[in-house]
Order: structure tokens, then sequence, then C-alpha cells
């Protein structure tokens, strides 16, 4: 069977497998089925978004977020280097932080142990959702995990920008990437990067769009 990928806006995606459905970050986008597991990368309002959570989930949905995100949200709390495994779906928290961006000298917009990115392992096929971040050392380890799909932001200010994302994608070697948190940049200009470089897939969704993983 199938996995549909939808990106739902920001960094916001709804993962399914057949019955079973993952949401990531819920904030942008409709929500008109209830989660089996949620994942938050973060505590920020745009990403730890307490009534779109409460909206979809249900008595036996899983919650898992790094620990200031869980205390919001009563998520089941996770690190960068831990692991869940979920009706056979494995979970892994990696991190994810700015080593280049600042709200004021010294002060990174996402310090680093402040959220995560995940690696979800459905079948043997690996998604990656990087979670706010720049391009930091721990990506280029996520090379030998041989990912299928990696969702990565490129619109700058907070993450990694297009050449950034672009470089952390070439080093991450995925076999397909789809940039998300784009904000109002031309994604056109990631892919010309990526597929200039390397044999990497590129996938531009629109808001509400999916791609099928077969």
């Amino acid at each position: 069977m199938s996995i549909i990928v939808k990106w739902l806006g920001h960094a916001s995606f709804q993962i399914r497998k057949d019955e079973s459905i993952i949401y990531i970050d819920p904030y942008e986008g409709e929500y008109k089925e209830k989660a089996d597991i949620i994942l938050v990368t973060h505590s920020h309002y745009d990403h730890c978004d307490s009534p779109k959570i409460a909206k979809i989930k249900k008595p036996t949905t899983i919650i898992i977020a790094p620990e200031e995100c869980a205390k919001k949200i009563g998520a089941k709390t996770i690190k960068p280097g831990e692991s869940m495994k979920i009706n056979g779906i494995i979970i892994e928290a990696v991190h994810a932080y700015n080593v280049k961006r600042f709200r004021s000298p010294g002060n990174p917009f996402h310090p680093k142990g402040f959220g995560v990115g995940y690696l979800i392992t459905i079948d043997g096929k690996t998604i990656y959702h990087a979670g706010d971040t720049d391009f930091i050392p721990e990506m280029k380890d996520l090379r030998e995990r041989k990912i299928l799909l990696a969702l990565l932001p490129s619109g700058g200010t907070y993450t990694m920008d297009n050449p950034e994302a672009a470089e952390a994608v070439i080093a991450i070697n995925p076999q397909i990437v789809i940039p998300m948190h784009r904000w109002d940049t031309n994604p056109e200009e990631f892919k010309k990067k990526v597929e200039a470089s390397s044999n990497i897939k590129v996938i531009l969704l629109k808001p509400g769009e999916s791609y099928e993983i077969k």
C-alpha cells in the first residue's frame, strides 16, 4: 500500500498509511480527519497550536513533542536521539536548531535542544521532517539513513533559505525532497539548485496538494 504525504501549508503535513493518519505541526490548512499520531517539532505557536491539536485528537491519539511544547498540550516528551514505536511506525527525534539566525546577538530563534526534527519510518521507508532549523552538522549523518523523502524548510529568516536548504538536501541525499516553511520565497530557486547538483527529485506542492509514495 502507498503512503500519501499532504502538505497543508507552512510546516504542517498529513501522512496517511492505510487507515493510520499522522499530523506534523498541525497549524495551517484544513483538518477534517482525526489523528492517530501527532508530532510537534517545537513550542512556537505556528507549530504547537493547542486549539488545532485539540480539534484533531481523539481518545487514542498519541501526541509527541519536545518538553516545552509537551507541557502545553499533554504530549509524550521526546529528545534528539530518542525513538518510539507506535503501531509498527518508528518515530525518532533528531536535532533542529539555528547556527546563523538570531533574535539578538547570541540568542538564536531556535536554540539547540529547544526543538526537534523527526525521522518517521513506515514499512521500511523513512520520511524526514527537519523542523525549524539551519543547515546543521548533524544533517550530514542522515546520509547514512537512506532517507526516501525529506521535508525541509527553505523560507529564510527563521530557518534555512533556498541556497542553504539546497546545500543541506544534497548533504542528506534523500531520493525525494519537498520544500516547506517557504513564506513568500520562490521554490523554483531551490529546485534549480538541487537538480543542478544531484539526482534528487524535487516535488513542489501547493498547500492542500499530496504526493504519493508507492
